[in-house]
Order: C-alpha cells, then sequence, then structure tokens
C-alpha cells in the first residue's frame, strides 16, 4: 500500500504519517525532514530531489510520504500512490495545532524533523499557517489532484473527518 498525505502546515500530516505507518508496518518519509539539514539549514534541492527518488525507488512495495513539495516527484507520488489523503483543516484548526505541537516540542525535536531542528513558532511561521501557505496556487494544487485522481484522493477538512478515517471510514466531503 502507497499512501500520500498533503495539506496545510498544522493539519496534522505527520502524525497521520506516522499513525498509518505504524498501522500498516510501511516506510515512511517526512519530506520536511528531507528539506531541512541541521540547524534548519535548506538541503540543496538537487540532493532533495535525490532523496525522494531513492526512497520511491528503494521501496517500490508500499510507503506513506507527508508533505507537499510539488518539486520532489509530485506527479509520482500521486501515480504511484493508492490513496491521497489532502489534510484541509481550517486557517484556525491549524494554527492551534501548531501551537499546541510547539508546547510539547519546545526546545527539542519532533520525532519527524532532522535533527537539530528544534521546535519553533515566529511570526514567519503564523503568516504562512494562516495565509502564505494558502494562496490560490496551493489550493488549486489540491483541486487539481482530486480532479486528475477521483478514486484515490480523500479531503480530511477536520478532526471528526480525520478520526472517521481512522477508524475505517471511506466517505467524505470532498
Amino acid at each position: 500500500m502507497k499512501i500520500l498525505i498533503t495539506g496545510y502546515s498544522g493539519s496534522g500530516k505527520s502524525t497521520l504519517c506516522r499513525k498509518l505507518q505504524e498501522r500498516y508496518e510501511l516506510p515512511s518519509l517526512h519530506l520536511d525532514a528531507v528539506q531541512f539539514l541541521p540547524a534548519w539549514k535548506t538541503r540543496a534541492k538537487t540532493e532533495q530531489q535525490r532523496v525522494v527518488q531513492a526512497f520511491l525507488d528503494e521501496h517500490p512495495d508500499g510507503w506513506v510520504i507527508d508533505g507537499n513539495y510539488k518539486a520532489l516527484s509530485y506527479e509520482r507520488r500521486c501515480e504511484e500512490a493508492d490513496v491521497i489523503i489532502q489534510m484541509l483543516f481550517g486557517r484556525l484548526d491549524c494554527l492551534s495545532r501548531c501551537l499546541r505541537r510547539y508546547r510539547i516540542y519546545k526546545g527539542s525535536n519532533r520525532p519527524d524533523m532532522t535533527e537539530d531542528c528544534d521546535e519553533k513558532i515566529d511570526w514567519e511561521f503564523i503568516r504562512w499557517i494562516l495565509w502564505d501557505g494558502r494562496k490560490r496556487e496551493k489550493r488549486d494544487l489540491f483541486r487539481l489532484t482530486r480532479e486528475c485522481y477521483p478514486n484515490k484522493a480523500i479531503v480530511i477538512r477536520n478532526q471528526r473527518d480525520l478520526d472517521s478515517y481512522l477508524r475505517g471510514s471511506s466517505s467524505f466531503p470532498s
């Protein structure tokens, strides 16, 4: 089984990835950990692409990948995925989740991040959660993905949808 999890920052992509990885005993890849080197330095784009390609090539039978990153084999990930989960929580829900995550991991690493990338929150990230990460281009990408892969795409818009999905339901609003 191959599961791709995309969506807005703070929606719970990485947490869902860990849960599904454990449930189905699949290898996982967190694209934030691919982008960032220790101390929040950005890995070179060519190296990011190499890491993702190698992961996809090494795990032809199944995986769980969380993250958007259109430049990192997005089309291939969508094409190969059996399920594409879009975590499209509202702005304030995402901000609340990020603030809760910050309280939990402040001064330390999340389990899905590169070592020495201590959890932080600043105005730039808050702006990304509330506005910049929700621009038309991103919304169009999610919509086009649903249109191209209607039989694979599952939209999760709130905690109720997420709980239902985790219990095994497959009926979601588009």
